[in-house]
């Protein structure tokens, strides 16, 4: 197969790298687009007509679902019918190509489409092979369906997060990129090492067991000290104060992490000897305890400044704090502005703005490609495997690709 022009540029991390991509909705796609944002080729296997089903989750980017734009940018997209024989000939022809092959399909169809793992790395020693899942390739829960409500239910997370009175998952799916960022980190790690030793690796990645890894501090204090720790709203079990207090015009999040913050609040931002003196208060173990009348004692406080001054002060001290910002307000962020992190990517509707990737070179800026329409690259792809025009016209015609 032949290498796209994309693919030669040498300050990208990942130029050179062919990644087939046989997925949908969030986990593996957002794995992937990272591999696309280092400069990786990345080929997505889409369904011929319907394509990857995030495609239709809204259709809030002018016409497109906000899921789609913003998982698959950079990437290439071949329609092919992998029930047919031709189009599972194809893909098989890709993966004899590629470095690496990510997939999240249901339990047991990449064996179903002769892409059994194992096999795999038999016959292609070098590819890295990562398939993740919902619950692992093994156990009671092996062949559930795994949406992220569900995993953030079964791996406790709805359970500690929300308010006292109800429990809540989180607004975004936490799961799914939890899994996605762990099958993206084991790419770049299974790269490194074939570097060294040629052999490429296989590797299995669960939602759960994501999911699971993040709960750390709730999951430790179950289990070294039998309790599950509470619903905080935004306050936090093991430190305090941290919360949102009031001020005479809204209100400002506070997070002291340690003695010294302590100290900083009340000497700099409240000029308060006494209540830094005060013994209920000497320690976090201490205002964890006596949580209740240290949150009466900080907004007694905060309430006689407006937010601006208290902004200010607490800035002006070193003392951790934030607003509570809508999503109107992230998207006027002066930090996200003044570091001119905004660019435009190309949609089959025209440009729309996108975030530059979080992970900053500073010799280059990471590419973000096009966000490709549904089969926009099967000409091209198919070409670049042999085939003529004629061939690519009758798979059109059988429905075989599109």
């Amino acid at each position: 197969m032949t290498t796209p022009p994309a693919a030669e540029s040498p300050g990208l991390p990942l130029a050179g790298v062919r990644v087939i991509a046989l997925e949908q909705a969030v986990a593996a796609p957002l794995a992937t687009r990272h591999l696309a944002d280092l400069g990786a080729e990345v080929i997505k296997i889409e369904r011929v007509g319907e394509g990857d089903f995030a495609r239709a989750y809204d259709s809030a980017v002018a016409g497109q679902a906000s899921h789609f734009v913003w998982l698959n940018r950079g990437k290439e997209s071949l329609a092919v019918d992998l029930k047919a024989d031709e189009g599972r000939d194809l893909l098989h022809r890709l993966v004899a190509d590629a470095d690496v092959l990510v997939q999240n399909l249901a339990p047991g169809a990449a064996e179903r489409l002769g892409l059994d793992p194992d096999e795999l790395h038999r016959r292609h020693p070098r590819l890295v092979v990562v398939g993740l899942s919902g619950y692992g390739t093994s156990g009671p829960h092996r062949d559930r369906k795994a949406y992220d409500m569900l995993v953030q239910a079964e791996a406790g997370l709805v359970a500690i997060t929300g308010t006292p009175q109800h429990m809540a998952k989180t607004g975004i799916p936490t799961s799914d990129i939890a899994a996605g960022m762990y099958a993206f980190s084991s790419v770049l790690a299974a790269l490194y090492r074939r570097e060294r030793t040629g052999e490429g690796a296989v590797v299995d990645v669960a939602m759960f067991d994501a999911t699971v890894e993040w709960m750390g501090h709730p999951l430790y204090v179950q289990l070294y000290e039998h309790r599950q720790i509470p619903r905080m709203g935004l306050s936090h079990a093991a430190i305090a104060p941290y919360d949102a207090y009031p001020t005479t015009d809204g209100e400002v999040l506070i997070g002291i992490q340690n003695d010294r913050g302590w100290s900083l609040l009340c000497h700099r931002v409240f000029a308060d000897a006494e209540l830094a003196g005060d013994p209920r208060f000497e320690s976090n173990v201490a205002r964890v305890a006596h949580r209740a009348e240290l949150d009466v004692e900080v907004a007694r406080r905060t309430r006689r400044m407006t937010t601006t001054e208290l902004e200010d002060a607490l800035a002006a001290a070193g003392v951790a704090a934030a607003q509570v910002n809508d999503l109107a307000g992230v998207v006027e962020h002066p930090q996200l502005r003044e570091r001119d992190r905004w660019r435009d990517v190309a949609t089959e509707v025209g440009p729309v703005p996108a975030l530059l990737p979080p992970m900053t070179f500073r010799d280059v800026e990471l590419p973000m490609g096009d966000v490709p329409a549904l089969g926009q690259h099967t000409t091209d792809l198919l070409t670049r495997l042999g085939l003529d025009e004629g061939e690519i016209d009758r798979l059109r015609e059988r429905r075989t690709v599109q």
